[in-house]
């Protein structure tokens, strides 16, 4: 008996498995670098796609055949907003030996970003008069003496940020999007001054991030609906002859009569999975819209009007998506300057 494995690699990766929709749009990372910096920062930050577009730059990648000339390159537009830290959330290590938050401790300046209660109905209730925004300073007051009195056991914190959408037209949506980002670097003591500090504050791109260096991007692809075998696991479609009359683009068998095995190829959900891109360069990070929007605005986005910034080549998930920038976890080399760019497209994208 023959053995197709023999003769050709299996079709279709088991490591993307299950192949089901994500069950969040935006994803949050499951696991985080650790950073050598005596100062705090946060791990990661959030953007929207706009589309793409091409520069001529610079090559400054060591050993490479065009090092030091000028290239082409494709690049990803994201928006980046500024994002604002509601809440503060501690993990310490329980009986079972995994992390798990010990309380989380929201501050009164949270009350300020009124889109809040767009996304937490509950928090309505506090700002109705003077006296319940006081009940909710006695409320959350005692959590932060509770992470002070804990703070050897605390393993590290997470910073609950929200988006803000609405400085974005393109988007039309108000609902700000929530997201908890790790704290790296420095000591616990001095993450836990600088989380209270930023607490109600805007955070830009620029306090996170720099030009030159690479990210990983965390985000959800483009769903593409309910698929066949052909298209969603790339088999190869069998011959259009009398003998193969019950049909060509499905697979020649699904196994024993006992039940199908879990990796025979089968027909269902295509797209919108989960997914991480690692070692994204961040070519740029500009301020001025005006150096990046072509004639007419990118198609099916409009025109940027906040801070942006380019990563090379493409990135998963739509226009218009919420994409997550982490620090990357494993960077293939660490680049000390920017690229320098000579040309930036600007002609219209309208066809």
């Amino acid at each position: 008996m023959g053995h197709r494995k023999l003769a050709s690699p299996r079709r279709g990766s088991a490591g993307l498995r299950p192949r089901k929709r994500s069950s969040e749009l935006l994803p949050t990372p499951r696991t985080w670098p650790q950073i050598n910096s005596p100062n705090p920062k946060l791990l990661g930050f959030v953007g929207y796609k706009v589309g793409m577009s091409h520069v001529f730059m610079i090559d400054d990648w060591p050993n490479s055949p065009t090092n030091g000339k000028e290239i082409y390159m494709p690049v990803t537009v994201l928006e980046v907003p500024p994002i604002i830290p509601l809440a503060l959330r501690a993990y310490a290590v329980d009986g079972k030996g995994e992390p798990n938050v010990i309380t989380e401790y929201w501050s009164p300046s949270s009350l300020q970003f009124l889109d809040i209660t767009r996304r937490i109905r509950s928090f309505s209730s506090f700002l109705k008069n003077d006296e319940s925004k006081k009940k909710f300073e006695e409320k959350f007051g005692s959590k932060l003496d509770l992470i002070k009195s804990n703070l050897d056991r605390i393993v590290y914190f997470r910073l609950l940020v929200a988006t803000q959408p609405r400085k974005i037209p393109s988007l039309g949506k108000k609902v700000p999007d929530l997201v908890e980002i790790q704290i790296g670097g420095g000591e616990k003591k001095a993450q836990l001054d600088y989380a209270l500090n930023v607490l109600g504050k805007e955070i830009s791109i620029k306090d996170v991030f720099k030009e030159g260096q690479l990210i990983d991007v965390v985000g959800v692809t483009k769903g593409k609906g309910f698929a066949g075998v052909i298209k969603r696991y790339s088999v190869v479609e069998l011959p259009r002859w009398h003998k193969h009359r019950k049909g060509s683009r499905k697979i020649g068998t699904r196994g024993p009569s006992l039940g199908t095995p879990s990796y025979t190829p089968q027909p269902g959900q295509l797209g919108f999975h989960r997914r991480t891109e690692y070692n994204k360069r961040i070519i740029k990070i500009g301020d001025d819209p005006k150096e990046i929007n072509p004639a007419g605005g990118f198609v099916r986005y409009g025109i940027v009007r906040n801070t942006y910034i380019l990563l090379e080549g493409s990135i998963l998930g739509s226009k218009k998506r919420p994409i997550f920038l982490r620090e990357a976890v494993r960077p293939s080399y660490v680049f000390e300057n920017a690229p320098k760019i000579t040309y930036v497209n600007l002609l219209s994208k309208q066809g």
